[in-house]
């Protein structure tokens, strides 16, 4: 995912001056080609998230393009007043990127989880929220972001999983994704645990059970009229999140069911009102947390019956 984006990130730039790349005080690595090649279009802030972002709004309103990246925990909160009055209440043209979505930094704890983040900067007007889950999901939304004139963010792990994606099948902006055919129920997921999310089908599959998989990479604005219309043949949906179940995923889908008067029964599978418990690689925090493919398996199967 990291790489993913730092690929497409380059790509651009190089077709466009006006495109920045900023980063407070990590991806020194990762960053290695694109701190050679566009020297003139890097910036590193140090430890210094608020004033990365606010120089970002400054940069736009100057008619560049900055792409302002680093931990996702560190900008959705430590950074959250400068996203919101610096970039979204001028409505710039500035794009946060947060990596480390959800449990990636599983050693860290939760100082440096980004499990509420949705939630926190979902409610900020002007803000246009994507998180991709795949490797072809997030080279077509960091595309799609640089060519959207507007505040957005990305929300991307660290992972660099194998892609869901059929060859032929195309990531579509502002539209939800459906990775895997079904008939029982259906699954709504964002993100990286969407890889979590079918290996539970497969194993719901093993029961007798099929669960259609279904990607929302595009979180704000969110299709109400197209989950809808996937809802619809189904009695049973679920939602899937690396994040609190409360303002992210599962309300989101909740508000729009509720909004509309679709009467259909929202099982939300995440974080209760808690922040993630363990420590480890982020697949031993998923499995202390239920988030592992066993665990959504186990209670969605719970559910179902």
């Amino acid at each position: 995912m990291r790489n993913t984006y730092l690929k497409e990130l380059y790509a651009i730039a190089k077709e466009d001056k006006n495109v920045l790349s900023l980063v407070s005080d990590n991806g020194m690595i990762v960053y290695d080609e694109f701190r050679r090649e566009l020297p003139e279009q890097y910036f590193n802030f140090g430890i210094s998230e608020g004033h990365m972002v606010t120089a970002a709004a400054g940069m736009a309103s100057c008619g560049k393009i900055p792409f302002a990246y680093t931990i996702g925990s560190f900008l959705a909160y430590r950074a959250y007043e400068f996203i919101r009055l610096d970039v979204c209440l001028q409505k710039l043209n500035v794009k946060i990127v947060g990596i480390g979505a959800g449990v990636t930094y599983g050693y860290l704890g939760p100082t440096h989880h980004s499990t509420e983040d949705i939630a926190v900067l979902r409610c900020i007007p002007n803000l246009t929220l994507l998180s991709p889950a795949t490797p072809k999901e997030t080279k077509r939304l960091v595309h799609f972001a640089y060519e959207l004139n507007g505040p957005v963010y990305i929300r991307l792990g660290n992972n660099l999983p194998k892609e869901l994606y059929q060859p032929e099948q195309e990531v579509v902006p502002g539209k939800i994704s459906r990775l895997r055919e079904g008939d029982d129920l259906a699954v709504f997921a964002t993100g990286e645990i969407v890889y979590q999310v079918m290996e539970a089908a497969q194993l719901l599959h093993q029961q007798g059970i099929e669960a259609a998989v279904f990607s929302v990479h595009t979180l704000k604005p969110l299709n109400e009229m197209e989950l809808l219309k996937l809802a619809k043949p189904f009695r049973l949906l679920c939602s899937v999140e690396e994040h609190s179940i409360i303002g992210g995923l599962g309300g989101l889908i909740a508000e729009a069911l509720t909004a509309n008067g679709c009467c259909k029964r929202l099982v939300r599978i995440g974080l209760r009102d808690c922040f993630a418990h363990g420590y480890g690689t982020p697949s031993q925090v998923l499995t202390t947390n239920q988030l592992d493919a066993a665990g959504i398996y186990a209670q969605i199967l719970a559910e179902y019956k």
